[in-house]
């Protein structure tokens, strides 16, 4: 038997297949995506079986076709690949990736009917992945009958944060209500601290968690457990994103308000049009704009800005997590950008040089996202890690759990 982990987004459905032995999760031994999936996508199912690349064009229903329609065409193509991939066990569960649990999930749950309209009431505070994920349980429900769908929240790791740091300095009514602080990308830092506290002992000490990719924040831990996270009641607040704000003030939205801008508008603005997108005008893309930078020009100035701007950031709300957990043990560094960016991971390791942190330079260029690997300097006085991370392990291993019961 084996688990099927999947994140479904707005114009992409990624899956990993996880093996069960005596109802232990194994290593992956499928994984890929299909993306294209918006109306004027190019469908593409990609895939690695058994030590080998695949890839092949999808043919879905286009022209009026809805996102569903097209969503459940691309599920079909799981399925035939499902099917026929020679060795592949057979479904126990399927674990999907949802961002958003609110204060009444606090742990991965087998989806019902009425668990599934709780987590819809979530879909304002993560427009832009809650109603996607949603959709995704909704369609492997109907394409798995009998396999029980499991929803693994990416705010469950920030259930240990206390109301110090989960209340907002409004009315006791609306924090009553659930406008609190929540976290995300739960999932990850599940993995990266797992993986930590198998790597050293330190890490049961003072940690901190950078998960840098388009979506990027940072996590505090002390003895494995969540203790502060840059990222509030929605996925918008922290550091600076590929296309989203990170924090601003919100006087910014009430000018913008008063200048006659709508609702829809701002949402646009603060998770579409923002970030390293808004602040270089050229890309979302950090390697990209890394690829701009060194050129010359307007161009190449805003995009050298907006990587500074990024790293800046990141050093800023680093010291406050530093502040709450009154020091330093371990640094580990995971997401897209902070597995592959040595660079980043020079300039932010500087930053932080008045904490101890020191870094082996060629450990760290070498340091390709591909393994666990240490990165700090014989005398430094913080560990300082890159750990892949694997949120589709996580969601598998919570999954496999949730049935057993």
């Amino acid at each position: 038997m084996a688990v099927l982990a999947v994140n479904a987004g707005s114009s992409s459905l990624k899956f990993s297949c996880y093996p069960l032995a005596e109802g232990v999760v194994q290593a992956s031994v499928l994984s890929g995506n299909i993306q294209g999936l918006e109306p004027q996508g190019q469908p593409t199912l990609s895939w690695q079986f058994a030590g080998v690349s695949h890839q092949q064009a999808l043919d879905l229903p286009g022209g009026s076709a809805t996102a569903a329609e097209r969503f459940a065409g691309a599920l079909q193509a799981l399925q035939r690949l499902l099917t026929e991939l020679p060795g592949l066990p057979a479904l126990k569960a399927v674990a999907h990736r949802v961002v958003h649990g609110g204060r009444d999930h606090r742990a991965s749950v087998v989806v019902t009917p009425a668990v599934l309209g709780a987590l819809e009431a979530l879909n304002p505070l993560a427009p832009l992945h809650q109603p996607h994920n949603l959709a995704g349980i909704r369609a492997f429900a109907a394409a798995f009958a009998q396999v029980p769908q499991v929803a693994c929240f990416d705010t469950a790791f920030h259930g240990t944060l206390g109301p110090l740091e989960t209340t907002f300095a409004i009315p006791h009514e609306l924090t009553e209500e659930g406008v609190v602080r929540y976290g995300f990308h739960g999932l990850s830092y599940q993995f990266v601290m797992g993986t930590l506290l198998a790597h050293t002992p330190r890490a049961q000490g003072r940690v901190l968690m950078a998960h840098l990719g388009n979506g990027a924040s940072l996590c505090a831990a002390q003895g494995g457990l969540s203790t502060a996270t840059s990222m509030g009641f929605s996925a918008l607040d922290g550091l600076m994103m590929g296309t989203r704000c990170g924090s601003l003030d919100a006087g910014v939205v009430l000018y913008l308000l008063a200048q006659g801008w709508d609702a829809a508008q701002v949402q646009r603005l603060l998770y579409s049009q923002s970030g390293l997108l808004g602040v270089s005008g050229v890309s979302a893309d950090m390697r990209r704009l890394g690829q701009v930078a060194a050129g010359t020009g307007e161009e190449a100035q805003r995009a050298r800005f907006a990587i500074d701007l990024f790293t800046h950031r990141v050093v800023r709300e680093a010291g406050a997590m530093v502040a709450t957990l009154q020091g330093l043990d371990v640094l580990a560094f995971s997401g897209g950008i902070g597995e592959h960016d040595a660079g980043l991971r020079q300039r932010v390791a500087e930053r932080l040089s008045w904490l101890g942190v020191r870094l082996d330079g060629a450990a760290n260029r070498e340091a390709t996202g591909d393994a666990v690997v240490a990165i700090h300097a014989p005398d430094s006085a913080v560990q300082v890690w890159v750990v892949p991370t694997d949120e589709g392990r996580v969601a598998a291993e919570e999954a496999a759990n949730r049935i057993k019961k």
